[in-house]
């Protein structure tokens, strides 16, 4: 977990809950205290230089037994389809229970109010969880970051999930980037063309919150690594709650 400086139990924290790819763990973004990794100096200087916006961020992982779980690419499917038991149930309460965020208390009915201050982000396969709680969370979280993993090119399906939940177009957003080198890029550029192909308004392409739900960069040359991983997540960041 990540606090930023200066953190009080006096002000009201938005949370951002980052899932690490394939043969990664809850480590990989963060680092440990002892050994930060370049996120945390990412953190640091964009919350100081007023880019990134004061938040709690929280790395999550959908490995079941053994960090090993994620090298088998059917078993991180299953896992990352199932995550959000875990998630909703466990690890929001857990967090927001804990620390000073938008949500009064822990009661679904509390997370549910709250869902305008929480995020969620994952690049590779942490992006296919992405699209799993957008899948099955979208009652908790109005914010969602994939990038370079797709979930399925069927617009129609990704639209049922929004109209199976309730909630309408200005409900959420979805902040989503790839690289053009990217291995996974061609069939994920096909999920957010499909989406955004889909009649009736379910997703609206747009730059900004007040006219569309869906947002897609591409970097030129980007391949499928950490480095453009957090070029992403930094994007992202600068953007979200401003």
């Amino acid at each position: 977990m990540y606090l930023p400086y200066g953190y009080s139990e006096d002000t009201q924290y938005p949370v951002f809950y980052l899932m690490h790819g394939g043969w990664s763990d809850e480590n990989g973004y963060l680092g440990t205290p002892d050994n930060p990794n370049k996120l945390k100096n990412i953190l640091d200087h964009g919350i100081a230089d007023g880019v990134i916006q004061p938040m709690i961020v929280v790395c999550p992982t959908y490995n079941n037994t053994s960090s090993e779980d994620s090298a088998s690419y059917s078993l991180a499917l299953t896992l990352t389809d199932n995550y959000h038991n875990e998630l909703i149930n466990d690890l929001i309460p857990a967090v927001e229970g804990t620390y000073s965020t938008y949500a009064e208390d822990i009661t679904p009915e509390s997370l549910a109010a709250s869902r305008d201050y929480r995020a969620f982000c994952g690049f590779s396969m942490g992006s296919v969880a992405t699209w799993r709680t957008f899948q099955y969370c979208l009652d908790y979280f109005r914010y969602f970051m994939p990038s370079s993993g797709s979930l399925t090119t069927d617009g129609e399906a990704m639209a049922d999930m929004v109209r199976e939940s309730g909630h309408d177009w200005d409900d959420f957003f979805i902040f989503a980037a790839s690289g053009t080198n990217d291995f996974a890029y061609s069939s994920f550029k096909a999920q957010i063309d499909a989406m955004a192909a889909v009649e009736g308004g379910t997703f609206r392409y747009a730059d900004n919150e007040t006219e569309g739900n869906l947002y897609f960069l591409e970097k030129e040359g980007g391949s499928h690594s950490g480095e453009y991983a957090l070029l992403y997540i930094y994007n992202g960041l600068s953007w979200i709650w401003r």
